[in-house]
């Protein structure tokens, strides 16, 4: 009995490449030369491959070390331009410029293939590697990383006849030193139905209400590889909006045959982001900040990429039922057939600004509460940082020092600054809850004052409360919290801190 012949690629191989182009069925041109060497694998390594390699980059030609382009308000700087068959297999740059946020939303990243008029990419410089809301942070991803100011990118890239990508200066600050390089594998053929990668940029600030956010909405044939999303709150902090679910629509179904349970649940996580910021192969987090209402959020569809044969809508709501007052960034990654549908008309350079909220109130003279927690010390129950934000505006900072889950008893000591030695008034301004406790203060052993009641109907902020006068010393002062009871009415112990004012006499 013969040996069947051995096939050219295992079937992990076929599986791997597949995923980086964005397909999630076997297409029928395995046996021809494909794309697998592209493989993500170190298995890969050891096949021989037949294209070659070209190097386009920002590289001094004359041999001195001018290795980098200055691209100058309105100007375009074209990095590749290439005519033929290839795939890019890794992009590479590093921006130099004094205004750094502006010019990673204001600077433009356009890709065209096989001289199509329209670009398949059109997405502001930083918004494309993942620096939303043009913050350069550190973090690695599978296709996307920018790790010690170099901005990395890996999704793989084919095109029949030609490839062009610039990088347009649209704004006001010139980009003093911009560095890049390509990894271009030049070969004879790709397979006739290979798709193009394509990524597009979109904005809605302010979102329009009772109308989810629309992420992406493209014709053809293709998948769904990955989505960046930048969510800032225009009604103060917090996080409302990421009760919003994603909703996409494939082939012009009349339901979305995808409808998620909420935000942070589309990007793999949970409670919104409750343990903070953080980046894995397929999603991250790398930006939460509760005061300023904002986040910044990623998620690849590199092992389960969303297929579509005509259409796709991918969509997502602010809030439950897009109730929230947001503003809304986002990049959408995918592979399709061309021609493409159309774009959105791009944003003006000043309206890809990041929107950035005003400070919080702050009290005159205030010791913010939620500042002294690295030092608190509780002998029962959790002291954190709370965002008061949906509360109201009363609160210093936005914020205060919530401390929960005590016993009777039990003791919060703090350290109160006093700017010099002398006698001082001391004044406190707390959260009164529903299930809030009654505290005693306490100043270098010392008791001040009169407990103070926490209890109110429904959540308020209360102060100045007057809690006594007492000698202080230059510098750090031993403030403690006994939590003395609880009124009738209150179902917990819990106690929530804004501020402390110490007024000289």
């Amino acid at each position: 009995m013969m040996n069947a012949p051995r096939t050219r690629f295992t079937r992990i191989d076929v599986m791997a490449a597949l995923v980086f182009l964005g397909l999630t069925a076997i297409p029928d041109f395995l046996g021809a030369q494909d794309l697998a060497p592209a493989a993500n694998s170190l298995n890969s390594l050891a096949r021989p491959r037949t294209g070659k390699m070209i190097h386009p980059g920002s590289w001094d030609q004359s041999g001195r070390n001018h290795d980098f382009h200055v691209v100058r308000p309105g100007e375009t700087d074209t990095m590749v331009d290439v005519q033929g068959t290839g795939v890019i297999r890794r992009m590479w740059c590093a921006i130099g410029a004094p205004n750094r946020t502006a010019v990673l939303r204001q600077a433009i990243l356009r890709m065209y293939w096989d001289d199509e008029p329209s670009p398949s990419v059109e997405v502001p410089v930083g918004d494309f590697f993942g620096a939303g809301f043009g913050q350069m942070i550190d973090y690695v991803s599978t296709p996307l990383s920018i790790t010690s100011g170099g901005y990395n990118c890996s999704w793989v890239m084919p095109f029949h006849k030609s490839a062009r990508i610039t990088l347009t200066n649209d704004s006001d600050a010139a980009i003093n030193s911009f560095y890049y390089n390509f990894e271009v594998e030049m070969e004879k053929s790709l397979p006739p139905d290979t798709l193009y990668f394509h990524a597009q940029w979109r904005r809605e600030n302010p979102a329009t209400p009772d109308k989810n956010y629309t992420i992406l909405e493209a014709q053809g044939r293709g998948s769904l590889a990955g989505v960046s999303l930048s969510m800032q709150s225009l009604q103060g902090g917090g996080f409302g909006f990421l009760e919003g679910d994603e909703m996409f629509w494939v082939d012009g179904e009349d339901q979305p045959s995808i409808h998620g349970t909420g935000t942070e649940d589309y990007f793999k996580s949970c409670w919104y982001f409750q343990t903070g910021t953080f980046s894995a192969p397929d999603h991250g987090c790398l930006i939460r900040d509760e005061p300023m209402g904002r986040v910044f959020a990623y998620r690849w569809h590199i092992d389960d990429p969303l297929p579509f044969r005509k259409s796709i809508r991918a969509t997502i709501e602010h809030g439950s039922e897009s109730k929230y007052n947001v503003d809304y960034s986002s990049v959408a990654y995918w592979y399709q057939t061309e021609p493409h549908a159309s774009f959105p008309p791009l944003l003006s350079a000043e309206d890809r600004l990041p929107y950035t909220p005003p400070p919080p109130r702050k009290i005159d003279g205030a010791i913010e509460a939620e500042g002294l927690k690295p030092i608190a010390r509780a002998t029962s129950g959790t002291v954190k940082a709370r965002y008061t934000g949906k509360w109201g505006d009363e609160w210093s900072g936005g914020a205060d020092l919530h401390w929960i889950g005590m016993r009777p008893n039990a003791r919060l000591r703090l350290e109160l600054p006093a700017p010099a030695k002398g006698h001082y008034t001391i004044y406190g301004y707390f959260m009164r809850a529903a299930n809030h406790g009654d505290v005693q203060a306490y100043v270098n052993g010392r008791k001040i004052g009169e407990p103070v009641s926490g209890y109110a109907p429904k959540v308020e902020h209360c102060g100045p409360i007057h809690l006594g006068e007492v000698e202080l010393q230059d510098g750090a002062n031993e403030l403690v919290l006994e939590l003395v009871g609880k009124d009738p009415r209150s179902t917990e112990y819990n106690v929530g801190v804004d501020c402390f004012v110490l007024q000289p006499h």
